[in-house]
């Protein structure tokens, strides 16, 4: 098949993107003809599909007002990615599209495209966040509360809540976009949307996207992440404490981006509170990866807590040296307070053998099999994390060797690269077949004379 991927990113640049390469990747291994559009990006890797990406648009970084303003104009609808989407669409003619993160940068603009419209070429959509319910994304208003307000299909509720980074003018835009789509039926266009959770499919089929047009696909970790993960695997975590070298001490390890509905400064004060507890033994660390908007305020904690030796911040890692630390850490946290979907943190941590503490909301409940692939507690709940944290270390070495064998189950049966490609390219098949039969019901024009 011919299959055209889009995403706004066209590096790695976080959860959508590593799903987005990792398709390709399984999509080509597979043997299928793959193209890409996306926005152009110094970071961009390469790719012959380029010259037709369009020009990148920073709605947030370092540019002069007139310049926000003139890129803020095609926000909603861009006039540009619909004129070089079509002049792809021209030269690759693919038999299906899709999509991934579009919105802002891209815009559904791209569904307008005269080819489609005469094609009929089937639009699949994966859903990385909750746009299509909540102008915001997240479904967090702007006081940080989780919120359903807008699956009522009014979306004014943005601007009431100031949910968009606490600006009514942002705000405003974000309602302007989703009631700009919605009178403009634009996610009619969309065939079949894919939820990395069954958390998300219902908030889907609740906030309207029924009929069966939404199907769960948990995400999936690639051939290379699972060779990578199973190399640098540490098989005597219960040896570190003993061996007397401090930087082999256990470990409690946060990896992600140090922001607010993470859940990152719950869990910072959670772990504090266990400390000061005494029920926590000594030799227990709290190590964080990442960097982002918080890193700051959690230096601040731990300066004031004298706390240095017990949570160190190690900045931002990728690759080796990260699957290093995940796979060295006694347990990984899932603590965030926004109904997160499928987080690749979590999955990523399962097939290291790292079982997961996770938070009670949006999708990481089910990778998060409480007793047997990690812990479960009340997202936001800091009491209960730090009782959960302190449960944690008072497994015994048979009790945890269970449970990475429960974790390695689990990545076996649910997170395999070549399965999911593959019920992906029988929704594909299915839906064009669905597409072919239905143009053919359709009577053609009769000319009389």
């Amino acid at each position: 098949m011919r299959i055209l991927l889009v995403n706004k990113y066209f590096y790695r640049k976080g959860g959508a993107e590593t799903y987005f390469f990792a398709l390709a990747e399984g999509l080509r291994a597979l043997g299928h003809d793959v193209a890409f559009f996306s926005m152009q990006h110094p970071n961009n890797e390469s790719s012959y599909w380029s010259k037709y990406f369009v020009s990148e648009k920073d709605y947030v970084g370092d540019i002069s007002a007139f310049k926000k303003v003139q890129e803020a104009s095609t926000l909603i609808y861009s006039f540009e990615a619909r004129r070089k989407f079509e002049m792809l669409l021209e030269e690759f003619k693919p038999d299906i599209i899709h999509m991934n993160n579009v919105h802002r940068q891209l815009t559904l603009s791209i569904l307008d495209a005269p080819y489609l419209k005469k094609h009929h070429v089937p639009v699949v959509y994966t859903a990385h966040d909750y746009i299509l319910l909540c102008p915001a994304y997240t479904m967090v208003d702007g006081s940080g509360k989780v919120c359903d307000a807008c699956l009522d299909g009014h979306f004014k509720h943005v601007i009431d809540r100031t949910c968009v980074k606490g600006s009514k003018a942002k705000s405003g835009l974000a309602f302007l976009e989703a009631e700009f789509y919605k009178t403009h039926h634009s996610y009619d266009k969309i065939d079949k949307i894919i939820a990395p959770s069954e958390f998300m499919k219902r908030k889907l089929e609740e906030g309207g996207f029924g009929g069966g047009r939404v199907t769960a696909m948990q995400n999936f970790l690639t051939d290379s992440q699972m060779a990578m993960a199973k190399r640098v695997a540490n098989d005597h975590k219960f040896e570190d404490a003993a061996s007397g070298d401090p930087d082999k001490r256990p470990y409690f390890l946060f990896f992600g981006r140090l922001s607010r509905e993470k859940g990152i400064l719950t869990l910072v004060k959670a772990f504090l509170d266990a400390t000061k507890s005494g029920k926590l033994a000594d030799e227990w660390q709290l190590r964080i990866v990442g960097d982002g908007p918080e890193r700051e305020h959690i230096e601040q904690l731990v300066a004031a807590e004298h706390a240095t030796d017990r949570i160190r911040l190690l900045g931002y890692k990728t690759g080796e040296d990260l699957q290093r630390r995940v796979s060295n850490a006694r347990f990984s946290v899932l603590c965030s307070e926004w109904r997160e979907n499928m987080p690749y943190s979590g999955l990523e941590s399962l097939a290291a053998q790292t079982p997961v503490i996770g938070a009670r909301i949006g999708g990481i409940p089910e990778l998060v099999v409480e007793g047997e692939t990690g812990f479960q507690y009340e997202s936001g709940n800091q009491r209960q994390l730090a009782e959960t944290l302190i449960k944690a270390t008072s497994v015994d070495q048979s009790r945890y060797a269970a449970m990475q064998q429960a974790s390695t189950t689990y990545v076996a049966k649910r997170c395999q690269q070549d399965k999911y490609v593959r019920q992906l390219v029988d929704l594909y098949t299915s839906l064009s077949s669905s597409q072919s039969s239905r143009n053919r019901d359709i009577p053609s024009q009769v000319t009389i004379r």
